[in-house]
């Protein structure tokens, strides 16, 4: 099988898949731009533990894991299968890299996961497992991880790591269409520029070097799946994709393919 790239994917707020748009359309599109992975590694920004822990459920769960969007959400759910073989892979991977990991026996799919994979593959035929992060460690400790992981993209395996470009939950608003300010546009498309430069070392101290970084990111969880997926498919990405949602969440995609 051709090697897979890693992916990065914007996924916004839980009420994606119930919305028409730009993203969506690209989402529905993502399965044809590569080959079909014989299993999918999901890294969101909604699963913390420490030590990173990877799913081994063989049945994972639809986690409805937010509350105030309509109620079809909650009638939704993914039903994909998990897979242990990639679970055990993601332990000796990690472990043979000298960072401890562990397996969670019944951890489903939370709305990071599920949600883009609701459009990016609705046949839920694609063994989907996930690995949690660790909210209080850097953007180098996650791109470790990413690098440690690099061997399943050439086993079949996508890497996805499921956050947002710019996420501050104390700027949402109610309009799904709404324009993005002009501190949400900066920010963005200095990402979109290092990214597609190349620029590791400005990428990995975004907080210090970016412009409006706490603005866009209060926390770091959701832009953490980024560096997971530098680390496993280079520093140099395409942009796959560009758009904005209630205005402050950019919906910005990339492959990273060495």
């Amino acid at each position: 099988m051709d090697s897979l790239p890693a992916i990065f994917l914007s996924h916004g707020a839980p009420d994606l898949p119930i919305r028409d748009g730009a993203v969506s359309d690209f989402l529905r599109s993502l399965h044809q731009q590569f080959p079909k992975p014989k299993a999918i590694l999901v890294i969101s920004a909604h699963w913390h533990s420490d030590p990173p822990m990877v799913s081994a459920a063989t049945h994972p769960r639809t986690i409805y894991d937010f509350s105030g969007f309509p109620s079809q959400l909650y009638e939704l759910s993914y039903p994909a299968l998990g897979s242990t073989e990639l679970s055990d892979r993601v332990v000796t991977l990690l472990t043979q890299a000298g960072i401890p990991c562990a397996t969670h026996p019944t951890r489903g799919l939370d709305h990071g996961a599920w949600t883009p994979l609701f459009l990016s593959y609705p046949a839920a035929d694609i063994p989907v497992t996930q690995l949690s992060m660790q909210y209080y460690r850097d953007p180098l400790h996650h791109w470790q991880i990413g690098k440690a992981l690099e061997p399943l993209r050439h086993e079949g395996v996508l890497i996805i790591g499921s956050g947002n470009a710019t996420h501050n939950m104390y700027a949402f608003g109610e309009s799904y269409n709404a324009e993005p300010p002009d501190w949400v546009r900066v920010f963005d498309q200095w990402l979109a520029q290092n990214i597609t430069e190349g620029n590791q070392e400005a990428l990995l101290q975004y907080r210090q070097r970016a412009p409006y970084a706490k603005e866009n990111h209060p926390t770091d969880e959701h832009l953490m799946p980024l560096f997971v997926v530098m680390g496993a498919g280079g520093t140099k990405g395409k942009q796959l994709h560009s758009s904005y949602i209630y205005g402050v969440f950019s919906m910005a995609a990339y492959a990273f393919t060495n």
